[in-house]
């Protein structure tokens, strides 16, 4: 199975100005973990709500004032949407990472592509991702 077959393809994106507070507010009303941060056109970075707990709230952060600017990650590792979803999986692990931009041939950025989204191709896959990219030591 293709990452295309998988990947989200409904981009909602959020300015790197905007305040931590208004993207979790985003992330809540459309049910997602992570948003694209765009600028100029282009995508700089995401946001995920793992970034908002552990970059913000742990560090006492102000969600109202500080920008996303301050917590988001930068766009590090994509993968193509024909590659294999195992492809997709490898590059997951060999990061570190729950989630990957999907790009197309020409550079752009067409989806995101979640361990969620690969379970749909296989539950042991997810798994192995899981465990690779898990924070704690086992």
């Amino acid at each position: 199975m293709l990452v295309k077959d998988v990947m989200s393809t409904r981009l909602e994106t959020i300015a790197p100005d905007i305040s931590i507070q208004e993207c979790a507010r985003k992330m809540n009303e459309l049910g997602v973990g992570v948003l694209p941060v765009w600028e100029s056109g282009h995508p700089i970075a995401v946001v995920t709500d793992r970034d908002v707990c552990c970059r913000a709230v742990a560090t006492g952060k102000d969600p109202a004032t500080t920008p996303v600017r301050a917590i988001m990650t930068g766009i590090t590792t994509s993968c193509f949407e024909d590659q294999d979803c195992t492809e997709a999986a490898s590059l997951m692990m060999g990061k570190g990472v729950r989630r990957l931009t999907v790009v197309d041939r020409k550079q752009s950025m067409v989806g995101l592509v979640s361990v969620d989204d690969l379970a749909r191709c296989s539950h042991n896959l997810a798994g192995e991702i899981l465990e690779a990219v898990a924070p704690w030591s086992h």
